[in-house]
This record gives structure tokens, sequence and C-alpha cells, in this order.
């Protein structure tokens, strides 16, 4: 007969196997949602409608437009943009380089993280920048014509 420690012992062994086997379920599963983030480091990208160089040019970026990954397949990835659009880019046409858009009309870029920093200049919307820096909810941008400031994550995707 099994003895009330072994049976003890055997529930406590399962339920931590059970605990560990979900908490590495979860990682994996977290993993698999945080999307993988790339912006194009040309001044012009085209974007297919196939990953195939000869397929039709959907539409044209420019430099440090940010995409989410979608799929990669050989040297092309699929990627959607801020407004749900996808299409496929050339790999070498991409960076890691972190990057937003303003999806804002109108977006002040101030001095300093705060809004009490004085307006630098004004972007409308759909104007990709570069990330320098996060603060908080505010990221110090750079414009590929090298105007520098900080805006407020509200306003970028």
């Amino acid at each position: 007969m099994i003895s009330e420690i072994q049976k003890r012992f055997s529930i406590r062994s399962l339920s931590t196997i059970l605990l560990v086997g979900l908490l590495f379920t979860f990682i994996l599963l977290g993993s698999a949602s945080a999307a993988e983030r790339m912006s194009v480091k040309v001044g012009l990208a085209n974007i297919r409608s196939a990953p195939d160089k000869k397929a039709e040019i959907a539409w044209q970026v420019t430099k440090y437009h940010p995409f989410q990954i979608i799929k990669k397949k050989g040297s092309w990835y699929q990627c959607k943009d801020y407004e749900g659009d996808s299409g496929w880019v050339y790999k070498s046409l991409l960076s890691s380089t972190a990057t937003v858009i303003t999806i804002k009309e109108n977006c002040n870029v101030r001095s300093g993280p705060g809004t009490k920093n004085r307006i630098l200049f004004i972007v409308d919307r759909e104007v990709p920048l570069k990330v320098l820096k996060r603060q908080g909810r505010w990221l110090q941008i750079v414009h590929e014509d090298g105007d520098k400031g900080w805006i407020h994550a509200s306003l970028v995707w």
C-alpha cells in the first residue's frame, strides 16, 4: 500500500510539474504575441502585393516608417502598418531601429519631455520619426531631416 507520505509527495510533485508547465506555456504564448517591429532604413521603399520583385507595388513609404512583421518568407517580410494595411518588403530595406509614426494632426514636438517645454516644431499626421530615447510617456525623436525634439507617446504608433 501507498503510505500517506507518498501520496502527499506525489500530489505535491504533480502540482509542481503542472505549475511549471503552465508557466512555460504563458512564456511561450507571450513571446509569440510580442510582434517584431522594424522600420524602413532607406529613403524610399516599395511595399509590394506579394513576396516578389516583379509583384505590383501596393504603395511606397519613406525612411523610418515603422512596421509590425507578420511573416517571413525567404528574403521577404510581410508587414502591417499602423492602419492595418499589409504588404511585402525586401528585408535589406528594413532595420531594427526604433521608430514611430504620428497618428494625429498637428503634433507638438517640444524641447523637453513635458507640456511645459517650448514647442520646437509641429508635425502632421503620418510623419515617421526615429526614437532616440524614452522618458516615461515621452519620446525623444529625430526626423529624417535632422530636426530633434520630444513627442508624447499618445501621438504616435
